[in-house]
């Protein structure tokens, strides 16, 4: 069974109780883990008494299980669909991050840090992995126990997990006795899938939970990218699902004859903001218009960018704006286009075709400037023969 209408019996709850269990689901995409001294915690008694009904709801509707105590609340996200990951992680990164997790397993309730990294290079040893004493190396550790720390699974309780950056050996390292949180601990452990009620062992999730986890979690879904039985639920079912995702997570579903865009007016959802502050964000918003008048039709309402036509269209922003960038930034021309490149692919904006092209979706077309006249400046533009003229071919309503 997978009918629209059921999510979770979120339709029978009043508005004051569908309001609240809209603002906890919303904290709980974003956030997956509410704790007590962590991001949006003032819910945690909210999301508690909700409880029921965020369960019903994440389990019929994205096929998702969320663990709830007074204390804490845990999304489990199972999804087959590419994502980012952790801010600033390198593949060595999360390989720290699974060895680290291994020994904290069995080391109790408090050890010293010259302690859990023996424990940690043991782990290592025991995957049949290789871990060096570079600076390099010692740093992503180092970086790694600070992201357990700002998740709650360990607390300095005397000293700094910064020491790691140090070999134990070496005169710069200071001895820190660090505090496992085995409650929180728990909750990076993996689970088993929550299973979809109709949906067995062994058996796939229904059509809609899967069509529907692409449009709550992609910033821009393209029918054309979709196994066939989920562009096909979705292009029927495309109004309503909109009207209940709009009314379970207050996204704005907007539906277009290429795909769906899902957007959040309120900016909590997405990790990566459009247009950002940055030198590359900024780059990238202003190299849009450009890339889009030069871009070749590919298919599917997608154009195709060459890497000489974005270099040239990069480097020319730089150098006629010298002064807003970041010099640090643009020290590398070649580096600095591919972070464009990369920044248009992960804000949703961009594909990479089988070649390595670059593919603009139509979604892009939302950065495309068009020019309004203003209506009261009208009939004084009209006075001195500034017209517009309604038959220019080239303004038509863009697809997104």
């Amino acid at each position: 069974m997978d009918r629209p209408d059921l999510y979770g019996g979120f339709g029978e709850l009043s508005h004051v109780d569908a309001a609240d269990v809209r603002l906890c689901a919303r904290a709980l995409l974003r956030y997956q883990m509410l704790r007590e001294d962590g991001p949006k915690s003032d819910l945690l008694p909210l999301v508690y008494r909700h409880r029921d009904d965020l369960r019903a709801l994440f389990s019929w509707c994205m096929g998702y299980r969320l663990d709830v105590e007074r204390r804490f609340a845990r999304l489990y996200k199972f999804s087959s669909l590419p994502g980012r990951g952790l801010r600033g992680f390198s593949a060595r990164g999360y390989m720290y991050l699974a060895l680290t997790l291994a020994a904290l397993i069995s080391v109790g309730r408090q050890i010293l840090l010259s302690g859990l990294i023996a424990e940690i290079r043991g782990a290592g040893v025991d995957a049949g992995l290789r871990l060096g004493d570079s600076k390099a190396e010692l740093r992503v550790l180092s970086e790694t126990l600070r992201f357990l720390v700002r998740a709650g699974v360990l607390v300095e309780t005397e000293g700094t997990v910064l020491s790691a950056q140090h070999h134990v050996f070496h005169n710069d390292f200071a001895e820190a006795l660090i505090t496992v949180d085995l409650d929180v601990l728990g909750l990076f452990m993996p689970k088993d899938e929550a299973r979809v009620p109709g949906a067995g062992a062994g058996v796939e999730l229904p059509v809609g939970v899967r069509a529907r986890r692409h449009l709550v979690e992609d910033p821009v879904v393209l029918f054309a990218e979709l196994p066939a039985d989920e562009e096909q639920y979705l292009r029927t079912n495309a109004r309503q699902e909109a009207h209940w995702v709009e009314r379970c997570f207050g996204l704005e579903v907007e539906i277009r004859a290429e795909g769906m865009a899902a957007i959040d007016a309120e900016g909590l959802l997405s990790d990566l903001p459009f247009p950002g502050g940055s030198t590359v964000s900024r780059l990238s918003l202003l190299a849009l218009p450009a890339l889009l008048a030069e871009a070749e039709p590919y298919g599917h309402g997608m154009l195709s960018v060459t890497g000489d036509s974005l270099r040239t269209v990069c480097l020319d922003l730089v150098a006629r704006h010298s002064a807003a960038w970041s010099k640090r930034d643009t020290a590398n021309p070649d580096r600095l286009v591919g972070q464009v490149a990369d920044h248009l692919r992960a804000a949703g904006l961009a594909r990479l075709s089988e070649t390595g092209a670059l593919l603009l979706v139509p979604a892009a077309f939302r950065w495309n400037p068009v020019a309004e006249l203003d209506e009261a400046r009208a009939p004084v533009m009209k006075e001195y023969g500034y017209e517009s003229d309604e038959s220019d071919p080239h303004i038509e309503e863009t697809l997104f």
